[in-house]
């Protein structure tokens, strides 16, 4: 049994860990989400049970135990995969049979597709896998589930295309037909040139900003390896290194004032450094900045250089300019429900970020799980729903229309999910106006210094919910 003092040298922090024998030899490699919990978890009683005889028969051949810390749960996952593989410990190559496990793949293309391949079915002594030819392979991954989600919390970082994408400029497109024209040097031949088509339709990942444009064309083929490239890096554990290189890059874009590119890039740094990887967390183990249930987000000023000629009014712009592109610092989600007679009941969630409505953000739900309008059952179907897509951005604050009643059945889905999310409720009146708001006190202690008025903010994105749930229900009624 470890004692308390040595298992406080473990953090409670998300890390990978090695159970080291003789020789510093490493046994066996696992990640977690706190160091700490899951050290503690290998020296309690009936681990054999709890576990197998295997892992047990491996703690008597420990000597030691070492770690290395990474800022989340995602990185975790890829840095484990990434030495299991590398090391081949005893314990992780021989507890599973590892045919069955996934592994991340990059095609070897103009436009290279990334996808989840079984190791079985991959052949790396050609490195091919359903009939493509690879340039990289990661994993393998011995949680399918959590993989699915990390990859999902990666696109939104850096946009890729899948296998179901087809490259506007690609043969595989099978627009190989071509006719016979004459030809300008000789008026008895004819030759034969490509049919021209229309350009194709946007795949759905694009149309939801999952695609950079693959498919459109709307991306060279220069900017995408470059994606390839980043995607390749955060693979392989150089995020310091990544984003060392995209600050580079985003100066570079402002120096030649490409503002929207800079934007972009300040944008996928700020994504890296703050991965919310809520939805790969263990029950019961909750990451240090949602337990403080304050502010998420802390933005990093990042300096632009000034421009070559030395112009102080173009430098003073060229800050301005680059500094209206910003983070989002404190995000309201707001729900409510809408039904007619008890039948057609639907759902909506209305976003406002520092005081401003986002109706790019706002989602529609037609509620399934229940026959007649019930106003806790549906609030719950809802918040499950919602929270069932990681790769959407965490709010600071939920709001919810009701009273306690409703207030009490989102927190109860939200712990349940193990999210430390503060839940407001509007109270309205006989005349369905807000009369109070119920848990905004405590969050309001939390946000003394906000450059935005809270309780308006919150008021906002309810009576915003209430007027997109309204108008979804008359719309579904007319149909």
């Amino acid at each position: 049994m470890l004692s308390q003092a040595a298992l406080k040298r473990f953090p409670d922090t998300p890390g990978v860990y090695f159970f080291l024998g003789k020789g510093k030899k490493i046994l066996y490699i696992g990640r977690a989400t706190s160091l700490r919990n899951r050290i503690r978890s290998y020296f309690t009683e009936g681990i054999a049970e709890k576990r197998s005889a295997w892992i047990a028969k491996m703690l008597t051949e420990a000597k030691s135990i070492d770690f290395r810390k990474t800022d989340s749960v995602l990185e975790a996952i890829l840095l484990e995969a990434d030495l299991i593989k590398k090391f081949q410990p005893t314990y992780n190559t021989d507890e599973k049979d590892d045919k069955s496990f996934n592994c991340v793949v990059i095609t070897k293309e103009a436009f290279p597709a990334i996808f989840i391949a079984r190791q079985r079915d991959i052949d790396f002594s050609s490195l091919t896998a359903k009939s493509y030819k690879l340039k990289a392979v990661y994993g393998p991954f011995t949680n399918g589930f959590q993989l699915q989600t990390a990859m999902k919390i990666i696109r939104r970082i850096f946009p890729y295309r899948d296998a179901k994408c087809i490259p506007l400029h690609a043969d595989v497109r099978g627009l190989k037909k071509t006719r016979m024209v004459a030809d300008k040097e000789s008026s008895s031949a004819l030759i034969r040139v490509p049919i021209s088509v229309n350009p194709r339709s946007a795949c759905f990942n694009r149309q939801i900003g999952l695609c950079p444009g693959v498919c459109t064309g709307e991306i060279s083929k220069t900017e995408y390896a470059k994606t390839i490239r980043n995607l390749r890096l955060f693979f392989e554990g150089k995020k310091t290194w990544l984003l060392g290189l995209l600050k580079r890059e985003m100066k570079a874009a402002a120096k030649a004032q490409e503002f929207e590119k800079a934007g972009e890039l300040k944008k996928t740094i700020f994504a890296l450094q703050h991965i919310q990887d809520v939805a790969l967390l263990r029950r019961g183990l909750i990451p240090p900045f949602l337990k403080e249930g304050g502010r998420v987000f802390e933005t990093e000023d990042l300096k632009i250089p000034p421009a070559e000629d030395g112009s102080a009014p173009f430098r003073k712009w060229n800050s301005r300019r680059l500094g209206r592109i910003r983070i989002p610092e404190f995000r309201i989600e707001a729900y409510d429900l809408s039904h007619f007679g008890g039948k057609d009941i639907v759902g909506a969630m209305t976003v406002v970020e520092d005081g401003r409505a986002r109706p790019s953000e706002y989602r529609l739900f037609k509620i399934r799980g229940i026959a007649n309008a019930h106003e806790t059952l549906g609030l719950e179907e809802m918040l499950r729903r919602r929270f069932g897509h990681p790769e959407w951005q965490v709010p600071q604050l939920v709001v919810v229309d009701g009273n306690e009643v409703q207030k009490a059945t989102a927190e109860k889905v939200l712990s349940e999910l193990r999210l430390a999310i503060p839940v407001a409720a509007v109270v309205k009146d006989k005349k369905h106006q807000p009369r109070d708001i119920l848990g905004l006190t405590s969050v309001l202690l939390l946000r003394l210094s906000a450059s935005f008025n809270l309780r308006s903010s919150a008021l906002l994105a309810n009576s915003e919910a209430h007027r997109f749930a309204l108008k979804f229900q008359k719309k579904r009624r007319v149909i």
